[in-house]
């Protein structure tokens, strides 16, 4: 009789133990992948760069988009002639790229708005190639770096605010024309057809096009020096016709009529020529009088339209204010009211500092506007259930005494975080009374390497970021 033997299948601790071990495995895998797989030969170079910021450890080498492998280390280096400071960066790549050509250049580009980046490598076409841990000198890096914050910064206040109205003024040209526009494009091809024939005369060089552009050049330059006051003339040339416009009807009447009107003044000059004497003499001893009005000629006729139909209604008005002015002399009368006149007088008296503290806040540095429209903006995105608020986080510097833990005096520097250093302004210059006319808030320059406490010791402009059109200009 055969003895029979138990499958390792049917053993549930052998099970276990590869089981266990499989995982292990494959998170160790997981753990290193952004460090290349285990037991995978690499090529490995090094590359100085002018600027690795916010380039970290694990990030993408590409070459032609394509993933070749990742930045194994980051290493700054100074230079001994001239102080600068660059960064050497250490590649781990795949042995397919290898050698690399001498004449590659490498960049340092960005993945994304979000601020990742990634080691760019454009390929030469030497055939002599890099050894393995060689290093790609300084000259390699180029073209220079772009950054976002670069590209952005072209577009300042005054471009912004012209794109804007850019923008505003081509929406209104093109609202409501759709149907004009395709009216336009299919009558195109008909123009440009009959253009043609018109198009070969003028490129004739019988037609002498050229020198019809030169005289209309020099004709333009005689014209330029009174170039504004033929502007000023059209401009009131256009005032007068749309005027007239108006009443065009009225006008050709007038004309039509003209020669009549003028044989029954002839008839009746002779009997109005005492009454023109009379008034004559009436309007030049009116003259010096109308001449101190015409300043006010368009305010008096202005209140003169606008206070007819007032004056029709105070006579309603007078009788509904009765009971109003019963009301204020009671009021008047009354012995309490001298007291809360009092206290509202001496709390005039001492909410006057206050107010003249914080009055330079608004009229000069416009922090209370600023700060209603970032509070506007904070809750600005949401959906039919509300809104949400925007932020981001942002760490603080690590280091002895830093601002994320528990400290015994400002941080001055140390840890491994060149930026440990306390910048604390509680009370910024505002130009309140007895303070420099400066705003500090959001205009103080940032110290590095130095611990500031207070104010900062240079001078701020008296200006903020504007919130209107009106103070964009100005």
């Amino acid at each position: 009789m055969r003895r029979s033997t138990a499958s390792i299948a049917a053993n549930p601790v052998l099970i276990g133990a590869a089981t266990t071990l499989v995982i292990v495995v494959a998170v160790f895998l997981a753990y290193n992948a952004n460090q290349g797989l285990p037991f995978v030969p690499t090529y490995n170079l090094k590359a100085q760069v002018p600027n690795a910021a916010n380039l970290v450890k694990g990030n993408d080498v590409r070459i032609g988009g394509t993933r070749v492998g990742i930045v194994d280390s980051i290493r700054p280096v100074r230079d001994r002639r001239t102080g600068a400071v660059s960064a050497v960066l250490g590649l781990k790549l795949e042995t397919t790229v290898s050698p690399l050509p001498r004449d590659s250049t490498v960049l340092v580009r960005s993945r994304s708005a979000l601020g990742l980046k990634y080691v760019d490598i454009a390929r030469g076409r030497s055939r002599q190639g890099f050894a393995d841990g060689a290093t790609l000198p300084a000259r390699a890096a180029t073209p220079a770096a772009v950054e976002l914050d670069e590209v952005l910064n072209m577009f300042d206040d005054d471009t912004r605010a012209a794109s804007q109205v850019n923008l505003r003024e081509f929406g209104n040209a093109l609202a409501g024309r759709g149907q004009d526009l395709n009216l336009f494009i299919e009558d195109l091809n008909p123009l440009l057809g009959e253009l043609r024939p018109v198009m070969r005369n003028l490129a004739d060089p019988r037609t002498r096009l050229g020198q019809l552009f030169r005289a209309l050049g020099q004709t333009s330059a005689e014209v330029a020096p009174v170039a504004e006051a033929q502007g000023s003339l059209f401009r009131g040339l256009d005032a007068t016709f749309s005027a007239l416009a108006s009443v065009a009807p009225s006008l050709q009447e007038s004309i039509e009529r003209g020669p009549e009107a003028l044989d029954a003044s002839v008839r009746s000059f002779r009997a109005q020529r005492p009454f023109l004497a009379n008034a004559e003499g009436f309007f030049r001893e009116l003259g010096p009088g109308a001449t101190a009005l015409r300043a006010g000629a368009d305010p008096l006729a202005d209140a003169l339209e606008v206070g007819t139909p007032a004056v029709r209604r105070s006579v309603a008005l007078n009788r509904r204010l009765v009971p109003t002015f019963q009301a204020v002399r009671r009021f008047a009368e009354d012995p309490l009211s001298s007291l809360g006149i009092r206290g509202l007088t001496t709390l005039a008296d001492l909410a006057n500092p206050i107010v003249a503290e914080l009055r330079p806040a608004q009229t000069v540095c416009n922090y209370v506007t600023l700060f209603f429209r970032n509070a506007a903006s904070l809750l600005s995105i949401g959906d039919a259930n509300g809104t949400w608020q925007r932020f981001i986080i942002i760490a603080t510097p690590t280091g002895p005494n830093s601002e994320s833990g528990p400290s015994s005096g400002p941080a001055r520097g140390g840890g491994s975080d060149e930026r440990n250093f306390l910048h604390a302004n509680p009370y910024p210059n505002s130009s309140a009374p007895g303070e420099p006319r400066e705003c500090e808030a959001g205009n103080e320059t940032y110290a590095q390497r130095e611990t500031v406490i207070g104010n900062t010791p240079s001078r701020q402009r008296a200006a903020t970021e504007p919130t209107t059109r009106a103070e964009a200009r100005r």
